[in-house]
Order: structure tokens, then C-alpha cells, then sequence
């Protein structure tokens, strides 16, 4: 635990198998262009879905990480922030892995994107694997743990398990960006919702323009 011991602590952000891996990389983009330590788990669904999304063989290794950030959507992508980086990837199978202890110290966690599946794992306690167990640890440690699901139409039976985890203190952030910046680009759009996410983490960004209380500006 040497990097804990010289005062690492990180965000950790868990990405499963929802369509929507984007909304994760520009998150991680934010993340890192703010020069924050972050911890990665990629469950084994959201494998097939950066196959599916970006054409990527994810390795849980930080090649396999520049190839999915170097991904565009189309031709706004950021620039990558500039390496090193502070990233450690955890396999999702590695249930001994540091962040599946409550004395391993993050500053919380984000679920992006939350697939129904694993809302439904956070919500009823189950840790079946190391992006389940983090999420646990994060509600028992009373870190911030935020949730981005990214479906419809939602069942009545993940609207209350969304209201569960509202009610334990998770932030809810549907995958629903705004329009009132008159977005250009599809990036523009992910860049919304990962913004929201990093106002919430208290992460200084500029991934969209803020409201100015002018209509038509």
C-alpha cells in the first residue's frame, strides 16, 4: 500500500456493460486532464460492448485504456491530457484487489455506464465481482458513489432500485444531456453528461458551457 501510505487516493469508476462506454471515456478524459489518480475496473460485459462501441480488445492494460480514449466519435475529440498518467486498472475477477477494502481509501466511486444489471447488484448488496464489491464498499465506507444508467424504458423494477439507492445517498445521473448549449457534435452531448458527473466529484472542467440565464444565447 506504498502509493496510500504518500497519499494517493483516487477516483475509482467502474464501467459495465451498458451501451454508453463513451459517457466513461470522456469521464476518465475529464479525470485526467484535471490530474486526478484513478482506479479503473472494466466488468467482463463491458468487454463485448467496447468491441461493439469502439472495436476494442480491452486488456486491462493502459494500451488497451489510450486506444479506447483515442476512439472518436467523430471529428470534435479532445485531446488526450498529457502522460504519465495515474491510473491503476484492476481486473474485474480480482475479488482480493485493493479496492474491495473499505481501508483501501478513494474519495468515492462512479458506475459509467450502470448497466440495469448492476444496479440491480449495488442495490441489493450482492459483490460477485470487483466492480459489485468496490460499489459496496463505497455505500459501507459512506463514500460518494454516483450511478449513470443509461437505458429505456426503465421498469418499475429498476426505478426502485434506483430510488433505493437514492435513499442510501447515491447521486442518480441518467444519461440525458442537455440541449439549451446548442450542441454541435455527438461528443458535445457526452461531454454534458461527464461534466455533470465531474461537477458532482468537484472536478473543474470545461466540457460545457454553463448556463447563463439567457435565453437564445
Amino acid at each position: 500500500m506504498t502509493d496510500q501510505r504518500q497519499g494517493r487516493r483516487p477516483w475509482l469508476v467502474g464501467v459495465t456493460g451498458a451501451s454508453g462506454t463513451p459517457y466513461a471515456a470522456a469521464l476518465l478524459r475529464g479525470l485526467l486532464a484535471a490530474g486526478r489518480p484513478v482506479d479503473l475496473v472494466v466488468s467482463r460485459a463491458a468487454r463485448l460492448t467496447l468491441r461493439d462501441e469502439a472495436g476494442l480488445t480491452w486488456r486491462d492494460d493502459l494500451p488497451s485504456l489510450r486506444r479506447w480514449l483515442e476512439t472518436p466519435l467523430d471529428d470534435t475529440l479532445p485531446s488526450l491530457p498529457a502522460e504519465p498518467w495515474d491510473v491503476r486498472i484492476w481486473k474485474v475477477t480480482d475479488l482480493a484487489a485493493p479496492p474491495s477494502s473499505g481501508s483501501y481509501l478513494t474519495h468515492g466511486m462512479v458506475v459509467i455506464p450502470a448497466s440495469t444489471a448492476s444496479i440491480a447488484a449495488i442495490a441489493t448488496g450482492l459483490s460477485r465481482d470487483l466492480l459489485q464489491r468496490a460499489a459496496d464498499v463505497t455505500l459501507k465506507e459512506r463514500r460518494l458513489l454516483i450511478v449513470v444508467p443509461r437505458e429505456t424504458p426503465l421498469t418499475g423494477i429498476t426505478l426502485r432500485q434506483l430510488a433505493t439507492l437514492a435513499d442510501l445517498g447515491v447521486a442518480v445521473v441518467p444519461a440525458a444531456p442537455a440541449f439549451y448549449s446548442k450542441p454541435k457534435s455527438v461528443q458535445q452531448l457526452v461531454d454534458f453528461i461527464a461534466g455533470k458527473v465531474l461537477d458532482l466529484l468537484g472536478v473543474e472542467h470545461e466540457l460545457f458551457a454553463r448556463w447563463t440565464g439567457q435565453l437564445g444565447g
